[in-house]
């Protein structure tokens, strides 16, 4: 403390008293006009506050007063389905009712479409009705057929929707277009055509296996394809595939035994592997009578089988119908001789001595048998 005041007395020792009037001469009061400054501006604040706030509530006010007036809340009713029978009779009354004696109203069917689904009245759209209302009752007979089809929508849906595809089903055609052309189904004997033609076309190219099964295919479709059977077995029979052609023989002969030239090939193929050549020919001789070829082959084959008195009857049968074959004399000779009728062995020996068709081989037998029953 007393360092203190010695600090003081310094000071005023050293400044003087001169010093000390003349800071007191400097030293000047605030006016009044700046002490009383910030209560102006905090009332100019506020001021603008109340006009900024005063210019917002009159602008909501004028939005309100334009704004588009609101309807009334809509309400939703009950959707629940009554409860009914699922059969019921639609009122005789209302079948009855006619133009003149009783107009529909408009309300008459909303019953049932307000069972149905949810409907949304408004208050506003009572004076829509009106029109509905003349609408409906300048149609009352189209009214009321509406109104009988709404009631009895609800019999039995499950059997009308079941009538209904029945009834497009049977009268939808048999075949439908497809990007405009219409597909139509083939028949068998079509379907086996298409399948010759590309078989033909595949041996034209030399694809044998393809047309193979195309040929197989054919006659599978149609049996009766002689055209198609006859190529499959000749094309097997080229391919050294005999037992194939035997089998396809055959079937051909079980589906139509009058095919003599098929009968033929056929017994050949079985002479050649021991099987029934003579039963295949004696099946298909009904309808050959008038083939001389098929009856001198069948005159062959039973005189390999030592039956050389039909054989000799089925050489004069071909002989009737082409008498200028050297063969088929030679062959009367043959079983007639075997036979045991000598002179006439020797005649049918002359005779296919004197017709062309010979080889010199067969020549030099007949001479030798000519010699022979000569002596």
């Amino acid at each position: 403390m007393s360092l203190i005041n010695k600090m003081l007395q310094d000071l005023d020792a050293r400044g003087g008293g001169a010093a000390s009037a003349v800071q007191q001469a400097d030293v000047k009061s605030v006016p009044a006009g700046e002490r009383d400054r910030r209560p102006l501006v905090v009332g100019g604040a506020a001021a603008g506050v109340l006009v900024l706030a005063a210019g917002g509530w009159f602008g909501w006010q004028y939005w309100q007063s334009h704004r588009a007036p609101m309807g009334p809340v809509p309400t939703v009713q009950g959707n629940r389905i009554p409860d009914r029978p699922r059969f019921q009779e639609p009122p005789a009354a209302a079948k009855a009712i006619t133009p003149a004696t009783a107009p529909l109203h408009a309300d008459a069917p909303s019953s049932t479409a307000a069972a149905q689904e949810v409907v949304v009245t408004e208050a506003s759209a009572a004076p829509s009705t009106a029109p509905a209302t003349k609408r409906v009752a300048a149609n009352p007979a189209k009214a009321a057929r509406s109104a009988d089809s709404e009631e009895g929508s609800t019999v039995d849906m499950p059997a009308m929707v079941a009538a209904r595809k029945a009834a497009r089903a049977k009268a939808a055609p048999s075949a439908a277009p497809v990007d405009g052309v219409v597909l139509r189904e083939l028949t068998p004997k079509q379907a086996s055509e298409n399948s010759y033609r590309r078989a033909l076309v595949a041996l034209q190219e030399g694809r044998v296996s393809a047309a193979l099964a195309d040929l197989d295919k054919a006659v599978e479709l149609d049996p009766r394809n002689d055209a198609a059977r006859q190529t499959y077995v000749s094309l097997l029979l080229e391919n050294r595939r005999t037992d194939d052609a035997i089998r396809q023989l055959r079937l051909a002969l079980g589906i139509e035994p009058r095919q003599p030239g098929l009968a033929m090939v056929l017994a050949r193929l079985q002479l050649e592997k021991g099987g029934p050549a003579l039963d295949t020919l004696l099946k298909t001789l009904p309808y050959a009578t008038a083939n001389a070829d098929y009856q001198a082959f069948l005159a062959g084959v039973l005189q390999r089988d030592q039956r050389h008195a039909e054989a000799a009857q089925h050489y004069r049968d071909a002989l009737a119908i082409s008498p200028s074959n050297a063969i088929w004399w030679m062959g009367l000779g043959i079983s007639l001789q075997a036979d045991q009728h000598l002179p006439e062995a020797r005649e049918a020996y002359t005779r296919a001595r004197g017709n062309a068709g010979l080889t010199p081989e067969l020549k030099a037998f007949v001479d030798k048998k000519i010699e022979q029953l000569s002596r």
